[in-house]
């Protein structure tokens, strides 16, 4: 069946018409066969198991029960009311309550006729009641396979109000896969499918609604899960490559003395595998004449600062300043400390500007940076600020990326005619849910 099937209007699958339709559109963004395959289940329930009435506990999250109604009334509660039916098994008695739709379940419930009923029972007094319950007849129940992992649909108020319930979905549901059968084109390449053991597009979408097993329902959310985080990095990787395609950088392609000497003669401790690997990729993309902006991610004392360090003797090799901003002045200093110790013994310039930094001496600063003398500047948004000049800034190195905004990055672009790369290092993992 072609693709396209699935644009077809939501009002032509059969138990739906202009009026429910309108209503699925309006309340849930349901437009097509294709919206409502891709409505998820919000959780699931376990089907399998039956309650009597006297094994009911106050705050059963849902159970369901077997029984019959054996009465129907109205019960006025002031200017409102609701309708109460009581239900029996041969345990006990139980309430059955609606607030709303009351004139519907008053014509069309059967008395005397065995029901299922599937809900959250609460106590009342010495009463069992369960509010709103999803319910239908026990031949009609058992006409059908059940399954053992019963899903539970996205609702609004105003659907309940119009009797679109859970179970009411739940037949949608069967009757858009009677229809749709294998309608969903693949999306992932075999060679990703079978690398990565991934469930088919058509059986992970029909196994989300009808869970044949929870080892297969667990499945099937996680390649719709791959499917969604794949394709986001795909359009991120497409950004990027565009973004480079159009924003220049300067080209570091030297590997000079100052890193060289550094790295083989002043490194305070042997690179781990990780740092070499993180130092051999931003060589690669400083040297493209592309932009880099490129987020370093290492827990707390992972020696983020010798790779920041390293980093800064790239660009001084090709003839560039660099710069270190920390969040605080406390951060700042601390940085100013480390950098300095780890370039004692060469003959590179590195400064201090901060907030306290006194007048004179953040004169002779500006001054040292302007002429090319001071190689890296360190401090905190102050290394921003439109009468900080640079000679020619080509690294920007930023501790903490959340606390560089949008506003702070085009300032920094403005020092140069070539906006200066930029090496954002952080100890807060970057999380990426999914609903």
């Amino acid at each position: 069946m072609p693709q396209n099937f699935l644009s077809t209007p939501i009002e032509y699958l059969n138990g739906v018409g202009p009026q429910r339709a309108k209503l699925l559109r309006t309340e849930l963004g349901i437009d097509t066969y294709g919206d409502l395959a891709n409505l998820f289940p919000n959780r699931y329930v376990d089907k399998t198991k039956y309650y009597k009435i006297n094994q009911l506990i106050d705050g059963n999250t849902q159970v369901q029960v077997i029984g019959k109604i054996i009465s129907i009334k109205t019960v006025p509660t002031g200017k409102l009311s609701r309708l109460v039916a009581t239900f029996i098994d041969d345990t006990g008695k139980m309430e059955l309550v609606w607030f709303r739709g009351q004139k519907y379940f008053k014509d069309n419930l059967k008395l005397n006729q065995p029901y299922v009923v599937f809900g959250k029972v609460q106590r009342y007094g010495a009463t069992f009641s369960m509010a709103h319950p999803d319910m239908e007849l026990l031949k009609d129940h058992q006409s059908r396979a059940q399954q053992a992992m019963a899903p539970i649909y996205p609702s609004t108020e105003t659907l309940a109000k119009r009797k679109i319930t859970n179970v009411y979905m739940v037949k949608l549901m069967r009757s858009l896969y009677s229809e749709i059968h294998n309608s969903f084109i693949e999306t992932l390449s075999e060679e990703v499918l079978s690398g990565y053991s991934l469930m088919g597009k058509n059986q992970a979408m029909k196994e989300v609604h009808f869970p044949s097993t929870a080892r297969h329902l667990q499945a099937a959310r996680y390649r719709l899960k791959f499917e969604e985080l794949f394709f986001i990095q795909m359009e991120l990787l497409l950004k990027n490559k565009v973004r480079k395609s159009k924003i220049k950088g300067y080209p570091f392609q030297e590997v000079g003395d100052n890193f060289l000497d550094f790295y083989n003669n002043h490194l305070p401790f042997e690179l781990t595998g990780a740092q070499k690997r993180v130092v051999k990729e931003i060589r690669a993309d400083m040297g493209t004449g592309a932009h880099m902006n490129r987020l370093l991610q290492g827990d707390v004392g992972s020696g983020k600062t010798i790779v920041a360090v390293l980093t800064c003797l790239l660009a001084i090799d090709n003839g560039f300043q660099a710069c270190i901003m920390a969040p605080t002045e406390i951060l700042a200093q601390q940085h100013y400390a480390g950098v300095v110790e780890l370039l004692e013994k060469t003959d590179l310039s590195v400064g201090l500007l901060t907030g306290s930094v006194k007048a004179k001496e953040r004169r002779e600063l500006h001054e040292r940076l302007e002429d090319g003398s001071l190689h890296i500047l360190i401090g905190t948004h102050a290394l921003i600020e439109d009468k900080v000049k640079y000679k020619n800034l080509g690294i920007a190195i930023v501790d903490e990326q959340h606390r560089f905004g949008v506003a702070q990055r085009a300032k920094l672009w403005k020092k140069n005619e070539l906006p200066p790369h930029v090496l954002v290092m952080t100890a807060t993992p970057i999380h990426v849910p999914w609903p």
